[in-house]
């Protein structure tokens, strides 16, 4: 006859199974999170490189449609890169006629970036491959399954940019 296990004393407390499964996934989503940033990164240079572009340029570029005339500075904390680098890259975009490097009318020392006039038919060229490519990379996925997607995504990054505002406070 098969004995019966024995049961925990009630005082002992029991694992909570799912603060161990939020453990354990939470290390599985960082890596997921990682690895679908790093692929869809590498994947977008292929799209990209036709447009004669580096990764680098593009996501300067990107920021800068949003936000253009920013600081070199300013610039370099959003792109989290170092003043040095973004300088060269700047340069580069520079030398191809797509962003102007203006003196900040305030500061004589700083200088603001703008998107050239050239730049602007590569960023609509940059915007149109993109919507391909998220079309292309999110085939899969059913109309729900992307708006969850894009709210639990939200979520996510309100949450780490309420922490990152207390760390900076």
């Amino acid at each position: 006859m098969l004995q019966q296990p024995e049961k925990d004393p009630p005082s002992t407390p029991q694992a909570d199974p799912s603060a161990a499964n939020r453990e354990k996934n939470g290390i599985r989503l960082g890596f997921l999170i990682h690895d679908v940033s790093r692929l869809r990164r590498h994947a977008f240079d292929a799209y990209m490189k036709p447009q004669g572009i580096t990764r680098a340029q593009w996501w300067v570029l990107a920021h800068l449609s949003r936000n253009d005339g920013l600081t070199q500075i300013r610039l370099a904390e959003l792109l989290d890169v170092g003043k040095a680098s973004l300088g060269t890259v700047i340069e580069r975009l520079e030398a191809n006629g797509w962003v102007e490097r203006r003196a900040d009318s305030q500061d004589r020392r700083a200088k603001r970036v703008h998107i050239a006039p050239k730049a602007r038919k590569l960023i609509e060229q940059m915007t149109e491959l993109e919507r391909d490519f998220n079309d292309d990379i999110l085939a899969d996925l059913s109309d729900d399954e992307l708006a969850q997607l894009i709210r639990v995504l939200q979520k996510v990054r309100v949450r780490l940019t309420d922490l990152e505002s207390k760390d900076d406070a």
